[in-house]
């Protein structure tokens, strides 16, 4: 069964969590993330939000190997299941995601990365005096489809390297808004398949690295109020051959569980 809320409502609520304006195509947000802001921040809004991006990690594998997530699962406190788009691929989903708009309004509708042009949660940020930054991997979707921005783009060839940079963008505390892709289980998973060796041990670096994003966020962002996300874009499924694939109308496609974590400033 396919979960019951769009990934179209989460760009709403992101954009509820730090008291700006919804993009204007954005649908509306999904309450369970606003009302969890609430209850954690104590009604106040996050002055920043860390979203790291894992490829591809549906709500199957996320139910059927708890242990290679557990670092990740650690390190937050609301799941929040959603139904992603058609066609699941990345640029679609991802487009979807930080517009909160559908495929056929905000203009990808297969697997192509052209630039967005209708409003997303970076214009948002940006109209509101907010410093947004991408870090990602070199030709993926999310370094592609949202440029064009008054904003600053880290786009290396390495995972090793965009991990690098999201920390020391931590350290440097200068952005409001970090989106972090990492598109490492999503390539292990269409080479060897979704529950293959070389995938999982890509989703427990996933859950690693987000563990490790988290740890630094605790000690060097005291000062405010954060949100903290563990989202990715769409699901897989095996294929013949032993490959993994996505991009169907079809749960494991469709369904994934995105996990947040709200961090109140220390007073």
């Amino acid at each position: 069964m396919k979960n019951s809320q769009s990934l179209d409502t989460l760009c709403a609520a992101l954009a509820y969590a730090m008291g700006i304006d919804a993009p204007k195509c954005a649908a509306s947000p999904t309450l369970a993330l606003c009302d969890y802001v609430d209850q954690q921040l104590s009604h106040r809004k996050a002055d920043r939000i860390f979203m790291y991006n894992p490829d591809a990690i549906a709500q199957w594998v996320y139910e059927k190997y708890p242990q290679l997530l557990a670092e990740a699962t650690k390190y937050t406190s609301l799941e929040l299941p959603f139904c992603t788009v058609m066609p699941s691929v990345t640029p679609v989903c991802f487009g979807t995601m930080y517009t909160g708009a559908q495929p056929a309004v905000h203009g990808i509708q297969k697997y192509e990365k052209p630039v967005i042009t209708i409003d997303s949660i970076f214009d948002a940020l940006i109209r509101a005096g907010k410093k947004p930054a991408i870090v990602a991997e070199t030709n993926c979707s999310m370094s592609l489809i949202y440029l064009e921005r008054n904003m600053d783009y880290f786009i290396y060839d390495t995972i090793e390297e965009v991990n690098a940079k999201a920390a020391e963008l931590i350290l440097a505390d200068q952005y409001d808004f970090i989106a972090v892709y990492n598109g490492n289980y999503d390539s292990k998973m269409h080479k060897f398949g979704p529950e293959s060796i070389e995938a999982l041990s890509e989703l427990r670096a996933n859950s690693q690295a987000f563990a490790m994003f988290s740890k630094l966020i605790e000690q060097h962002w005291k000062q405010h109020n954060t949100l903290v996300g563990f989202a990715m874009d769409h699901g897989c499924h095996e294929i013949d051959g032993s490959c993994g694939s996505h991009g169907l109308d079809m749960d494991e496609d469709l369904n994934i569980v995105h996990l947040y974590r709200a961090y109140s400033a220390c007073q």
